[in-house]
């Protein structure tokens, strides 16, 4: 089974955090994604740029509309995401609990089961 987990941040969160927290962050990235390849579970993980410099794409009467930034205004943005293939749902939100922004007050880690991918519909 696949499973997307993402990453909601919240800028002021990260803000507060000292310098020595936020490397902690990456470092537990780094030792979870290790963990994941050993175990063969890693399907893929990316990191997002911040909101600021997104572009929102829309068609207007058949014609393109670029604008920038994110799309609505909000306290939390995705940041990131790692996609697994695993046993189970339970397996999932155990290795969404290792994921260091999980013990992170005001920071999100969801995780939700891919229903479709490369043309299959998940049974």
């Amino acid at each position: 089974m696949q499973f997307l987990i993402s990453m909601h941040i919240n800028p002021a969160v990260l803000d507060a955090l000292t310098d020595e927290e936020k490397a902690a962050i990456g470092g537990g990235h780094g030792t979870f994604i290790e963990a994941l390849k050993k175990s063969g579970e890693l399907i893929t993980t990316q990191a997002l740029i911040d909101p600021s410099q997104a572009a929102v794409v829309s068609v207007r009467n058949g014609q393109p509309v670029v604008t920038d930034g994110p799309f609505l205004e909000s306290k939390e943005y995705l940041g990131g995401f790692y996609l697994i293939d695993c046993e189970n749902k339970e397996r999932a939100i155990e290795l969404a609990a290792q994921i260091p922004d999980a013990a992170i007050e005001g920071l999100g880690v969801e995780v939700r089961q891919v229903m479709f991918a490369d043309g299959q519909l998940e049974a």
